[in-house]
């Protein structure tokens, strides 16, 4: 296969595929690409969901396998079983917070996890079954790149990697090792740097979701420092496009940034969010019967429950992505604006209450051990 043809899968694995992003990704591909074989393979670690995938399980061509990246061997077989020739490679630890406080479990499927997924790839693809069309996409982030002052120009896939979290450096070393497979061994792969994610089936430990959730309670809404740190924003599906995009249309080894081209500090959004929140149950008898506890319903609004809270070490001031080159090779552009996807995610949250409210909870977990 060269750079210039069009790559088209036929049997895809998704790791972390009922995590937030990875689980939009496979709703994406199914809808997108009926006739495609879709795998995921899962650990059902606390931000993995299986419910995240209850509208695609009942697709012929859908399947889920509980597993965990670090199983070598098991990877492997299930790469033989379904004949994989692309890997999705979402699974990960990824929040950041959760790196400072405990830095090794990132290390452990971050870092050894995607090597020994890539043992696998390539014992299937190049050692059992040399000259088979394959590829190995591999999903990062904009933070390896490090922090930005305010007039620095956006991060490229020319700017020189400088994590200051273990999770931004457990996630620099994956994408490390992926490309060190493509350069020693010859796998086909392509990497992809994305900006902070938002939408649907998102644990409500991020930002956007705890705001949503926490002001359906009337719980304090923690802002870091000051509150301005500057991010770039792209609703999940203009992700799944992307990436979509980059297997297709991009030359392979090489990086792509996925970007929304929408900065915004981290305080204007929460803003934005009790704003929204507010009009819509203000708007909406039935949703304020069903959250009473909201602000709006006692009198108050959403912005009285903001509360400053002090920064945490090492916190990054601004990310920003400039997706040039991936709108030059493969006509990447994002088509929600933040106004519109910011929409459809505080809707998406107040129509699944039940969800969030599980995963919250713990009962999601105790499920799932007596599940597997």
């Amino acid at each position: 296969m060269t750079n210039k043809e069009i790559y088209t899968p036929k049997n895809i694995l998704v790791t972390g595929g009922a995590g937030f992003i990875g689980a939009n990704f496979v709703h994406y591909w199914l809808k997108t690409y009926p006739d495609n074989r879709v795998v995921v393979m899962d650990a059902l670690t606390y931000a993995g969901n299986v419910a995240n995938l209850a509208a695609v399980e009942s697709n012929p061509n859908f399947r889920f396998v509980h597993a965990d990246i670090l199983d070598y061997e098991n990877s492997l077989k299930l790469l033989r079983e379904e004949n994989i020739d692309t890997i999705v490679h979402f699974a990960a630890e990824s929040h950041v917070d959760r790196s400072i406080s405990g830095p090794d479990a990132f290390i452990e499927t971050n870092v050894k996890g995607t090597h020994e997924l890539l043992k696998a790839a390539k014992s299937y693809w190049l050692d059992e079954n040399p000259g088979m069309t394959h590829l190995f996409q591999h999903v990062s982030t904009d933070e390896v790149y490090g922090t930005l002052e305010a007039n620095d120009p956006p991060f490229r896939e020319d700017t020189p990697y400088a994590p200051n979290s273990p999770y931004a450096a457990s996630k620099a070393s994956s994408d490390f090792f992926v490309r060190s497979y493509q350069e020693t061994y010859g796998l086909n792969t392509n990497i992809s740097n994305c900006s902070n994610n938002y939408g649907p089936y998102q644990f409500p430990e991020k930002l956007i979701p705890l705001v949503i959730t926490n002001i359906l309670e009337s719980k304090a809404l923690p802002i870091y420092g000051d509150g301005k740190q500057i991010r770039d924003w792209l609703y999940v599906d203009d992700h799944a496009r992307g990436i979509d995009l980059i297997m297709r249309k991009g030359r392979k080894g090489e990086a792509y940034n996925i970007g929304g081209i929408n900065e915004w500090a981290n305080i204007d959004i929460v803003n934005l969010v009790c704003d929204l929140v507010d009009q819509c149950i203000q708007d909406n008898p039935d949703l304020q019967k069903q959250f009473p506890n909201s602000p709006v319903c006692q009198g108050k609004t959403a912005k009285e429950l903001i509360t400053y809270v002090k920064d945490r070490p090492g916190h990054d001031r601004r990310y920003a992505i400039d997706p040039s080159k991936s709108n030059n090779e493969i006509g990447y552009q994002p088509v929600e604006s933040f106004e519109t996807g910011i929409k459809k995610t505080v809707d998406w949250y107040l129509k699944n209450e039940a969800w969030w409210r599980s995963v919250m909870s713990g009962e999601y977990q105790d499920w799932i051990k007596k599940q597997y």
